[in-house]
């Protein structure tokens, strides 16, 4: 009796666990709990499904933007929905004008059938260039 009692709480512990760890992620997972059918053991798998990589292209009123992970891979469509959310660098929730081709980013997707679908999209700051900037002045008699 108290081996059956202690998997149900372990179940429910776990199950509490996904749930938190999903709403405070916000992020798109994939679970798969598993049964030990001899111990009874529950067994939880989480994975998030993320790629880092440049947005390559995105047209407004479209419902997909390309990405590409590295320079030597071909750019792969992400298609998004209404409930996708961009966030800055810093966190903030901004809109879709925020999104610009050669941008680097985080996308965290989940795969629907045959698309992948972007549950949110975190830009990163583009990498800078400085520029020295001489000014000559001259003065004419």
């Amino acid at each position: 009796m108290k081996e059956t009692r202690l998997v149900k709480m372990l179940a429910a512990g776990v199950a509490c666990a996904v749930a938190v760890g999903m709403a405070l992620a916000q992020e798109s997972t994939t679970s798969t709990t598993t049964t030990n059918p001899v111990t009874g053991t529950t067994t939880t798998e989480t994975a998030t499904t993320t790629s880092t990589g440049t947005i390559t292209a995105y047209t407004p009123g479209s419902d997909y933007i390309t990405f590409r992970t590295t320079t030597d891979t071909a750019p792969v469509k992400y298609y998004y929905t209404k409930s996708t959310t961009i966030l800055d660098p810093e966190g903030k929730t901004v809109t879709w004008s925020a999104v610009r081709p050669d941008l680097p980013a985080t996308v965290y997707y989940a795969k629907e059938g045959d698309r992948v679908v972007v549950r949110k999209i975190v830009l990163s700051k583009p990498a800078t260039v400085e520029k020295d900037t001489t000014t000559t002045t001259t003065t004419r008699p």
